[in-house]
C-alpha cells in the first residue's frame, strides 16, 4: 500500500496532466466533473447502504474507487487554480476545530 502526502498527490496528478496539450479543464468543467463523481459515489452508497440494490447486469464498483476518482478531480481542480491542498485543509480544519469545538459530545 502506498502512502502519499497531498504534495505527492498534487505532483503526480500534475505530471500526468502535463503530458497533454489540453492541460487542465476549466474550473467550470472541473466542477461539472466533480458533480458527476459525487453522483457516482451517491449511487454506490445507495447500492451498499440504501434501498436500491444493484441489478445483476450492473458492474461492481466500489465506494473506494469513487472516492479515488473524486480525489483525482479535486486535485485537478486545486492544481488548475494553484491551490495547495495541504494549506486549504489546514485552514478548513482550524476553522472547524474552532467553530465546532463545543458542538459535539466528547468521548
Amino acid at each position: 500500500m502506498n502512502t502519499y502526502t497531498t504534495k505527492d498527490i498534487q505532483n503526480r496528478v500534475d505530471s500526468y496532466i502535463s503530458q497533454f496539450k489540453e492541460g487542465y479543464f476549466s474550473p467550470l468543467s472541473l466542477l461539472a466533473r466533480m458533480t458527476e463523481e459525487v453522483g457516482e459515489l451517491a449511487r454506490e452508497v445507495n447500492h451498499y447502504y440504501g434501498e436500491k440494490p444493484k441489478k445483476h447486469t450492473e458492474k461492481e464498483k466500489t465506494i473506494e474507487e469513487e472516492l479515488g476518482d473524486m480525489l483525482f478531480v479535486l486535485t485537478c481542480f486545486a492544481n488548475s487554480l494553484e491551490i495547495d491542498l495541504s494549506e486549504a485543509f489546514e485552514r478548513s480544519m482550524t476553522k472547524i476545530e474552532t467553530r465546532d469545538k463545543d458542538r459535539w459530545t466528547r468521548k
